[in-house]
């Protein structure tokens, strides 16, 4: 399954990172906290005796003393947890993406006979590489098409050219919401992290965010050929996409063990669009296009 057991930095070095200023962010509110409860530790006699010039009628004797080693604690668990936010946001940016890449293409089974394939929301290309890598392995003719909304496409390509696969790969900009493709066009639609961005302008939790999101779910069904596989690992909305592909009578849903990333909890959904049958006088022919929500 292409590279496995790759040393992260050489990961990074490729892929970089698209949002430094949350992880540091964080990671320098950590260090404060450390040298606040780090002070508090070195000069709690003097701390307390502060608390007891300033509050004397509130704060005396024990009581400051367990005002200062209450107020230092929270502090340095305060600097405990942001380091670990720091760190958790750091690996999910680009190390855990790796990852759930090579574990979303292991979700389909064979690829010998994969074509084409669309990566929606494709970024930088860490899901997008790791399929062309697989097809590069099966000694396939096929091609994966990434499709993203950010004119991304020369670092998207220079990040193909340097894991070796740039013939495999093609880059599309478009809107998820219209995917630019016919229906029933390709043999697998992925999408790494990138479906709960649709519709934020609304708000995360609104109605009008979530009828975005079903909408990009109808999208990568209607694309998806008959017997196709889709596969989608996403932050926290993963329940939504499983109601939708039932509602849109998709075969095996299967959902992965929660994964912490970004803070949040994410899930990998994967399902396969039905063989089309011959209808009868009683059934209705399923439209996949989810073009009447609002």
């Amino acid at each position: 399954m292409g590279k496995t057991g790759r040393d992260w930095t050489q990961i990074y070095a490729i892929y970089g990172m698209d949002d430094w200023h949350t992880p540091i962010f964080l990671l320098i509110h950590a260090i404060v906290f450390s040298a606040s409860s780090l002070v508090f530790l070195l000069y709690f006699n003097w701390i307390c005796y502060s608390f007891e010039s300033i509050f004397p009628s509130v704060l005396s004797g024990s009581v400051a003393r367990f005002a200062a080693g209450f107020t230092g604690s929270v502090t340095a668990l305060s600097a405990v947890c942001l380091f670990y936010a720091a760190g958790n946001m750091f690996y999910s940016s680009v190390a855990l993406r790796w990852d759930m890449a090579q574990r979303m293409v292991n979700a389909v089974h064979d690829w010998s006979t994969v074509k084409t394939v669309l990566d929606v929301g494709c970024g930088r290309g860490i899901l997008l590489n790791a399929v062309a890598m697989q097809l590069k392995k099966e000694g396939s003719s096929g091609r994966v098409v990434g499709l993203d909304r950010k004119n991304t496409t020369l670092s998207t390509l220079r990040t193909a050219g340097m894991e070796g696969v740039q013939e495999y790969v093609t880059c599309r900009e478009g809107d998820a919401r219209r995917l630019p493709f016919p229906d029933n066009y390709f043999d697998v639609v992925v999408s790494a992290g990138f479906v709960h961005k649709v519709g934020k302008e609304f708000g995360q939790k609104s109605a009008a965010a979530s009828a975005e999101r079903m909408r990009v779910m109808g999208e990568v069904v209607r694309v998806l050929k008959e017997g196709g596989i889709g596969v989608v690992w996403d932050l926290v909305h993963v329940p939504e996409y499983v109601l939708r592909l039932q509602e849109l009578k998709m075969e095996e849903i299967r959902v992965s063990e929660r994964v912490t990333a970004f803070m949040v909890s994410s899930h990998i959904v994967s399902f396969r669009k039905p063989s089309q049958h011959v209808v009868g006088p009683n059934e209705v022919r399923l439209d996949w296009r989810f073009n009447n929500i609002c």
